[in-house]
């Protein structure tokens, strides 16, 4: 509890001290002289004069003359602090602390049955699938939607900052959650863009991966492009495997894809590679931190209150006892 009756509330540091929430109050005690003042001339004029020689004013009638002050002193006293409290005193204390500004990402992960060759270890799915979720749990304050994607689309998760539950998903991903054969990358940009068009914010970015050709879908790859530059989203696009492996491997249509919607294309022909290049995607995606200043406000307009109530307790009290009638007279 703050010790509002000492005397440090009046002191002139500390009302130097204050930020006042309602500065212009102040100007009012400017007024209060002047008010006495005009209050003293009215009066005075109304009053009779009684002319006492100097030998005749004796030490007690002095003290009297002195006395008959406080009443008026007290209310004065009381008007200035109610004006103190209507400026409303504050004291401000300002924390640092840093605003993390997220970025939203879905995640493209193609899934058909040429994932499975094993030029990547174990196979070309499981490699992408343990760097994907390196990758996820790299990642601050960010939402992060999964998409797979074969001849057909399967949302795995929209946007989501749970790391634990997206990275659940990727374990369990496997071929047989789309029967449909091909590679729909158009499709698969396409259902990326969808969750991530309508969230506010600048930082909207999609990450395909795949090991092939556009070579089914009923949505063009270039049309799903224009979609993506519409709604502000970069593509980063990662073609896996090694052309020394069976399983051919054609890399115009994610090369067009990043190249088109200011992303970049990558090529990962090994394990290393794909975690290089997950790696050096994080680096570009830098959650953004920007500092914050908390200001922690505190009002004292109350102590001022009390003191207001108690100086003017102090004249009500005065001026209703005999003393008060001796100190008028």
């Amino acid at each position: 509890m703050i010790n509002w009756h000492s005397l440090y509330w009046f002191y002139a540091s500390t009302l130097n001290g204050f930020t006042w929430a309602n500065s212009h109050y102040l100007y009012l005690l400017f007024l209060i002289p002047v008010l006495f003042f005009l209050n003293w001339i009215f009066s005075s004029q109304n009053k009779p004069k009684l002319v006492l020689s100097i030998s005749e004013v004796s030490f007690q009638s002095n003290f009297l003359i002195w006395l008959r002050y406080l009443i008026p002193a007290f209310f004065v006293l009381g008007i200035a602090s109610l004006i103190l409290a209507l400026a409303r005193p504050q004291l401000l204390s300002q924390n640092p602390d840093k605003y993390a500004e997220g970025i939203d990402i879905a995640i493209g992960l193609d899934i058909s049955d040429s994932m499975l060759a094993t030029d990547l270890k174990p196979t070309r799915l499981e490699a992408a699938k343990n760097i994907a979720k390196e990758f996820i749990a790299g990642r601050v304050n960010d939402r992060i939607a999964l998409v797979a994607f074969a001849g057909e689309t399967a949302t795995l998760s929209p946007l989501t900052n749970d790391y634990n539950i997206l990275k659940e998903y990727l374990t369990a991903l496997n071929p047989s959650l789309i029967k449909t054969s091909g590679t729909a990358l158009g499709l698969a940009l396409a259902s990326c863009i969808n969750k991530l068009r309508d969230v506010p914010g600048k930082s909207k970015v999609t990450i395909l991966i795949s090991d092939g050709d556009n070579t089914t879908g009923s949505i063009d790859p270039q049309i799903a492009l224009e979609l993506a530059k519409t709604f502000g989203i970069r593509i980063y696009t990662i073609t896996i495997g090694s052309n020394n492996s069976q399983e051919k491997i054609d890399e115009r249509t994610l090369k067009s894809l990043a190249e088109g919607a200011n992303g970049q294309f990558f090529r990962a022909t090994d394990n290393q590679a794909l975690d290089k290049i997950f790696k050096q995607i994080n680096s570009l995606e830098k959650t953004k931190f920007s500092d914050l200043q908390q200001k922690d406000v505190s009002d004292y307009y109350y102590v001022y209150l009390n003191w207001a109530i108690t100086f003017f307790l102090i004249a009500f009290f005065l001026k209703i006892t005999p003393l008060g009638n001796l100190l008028v007279d």
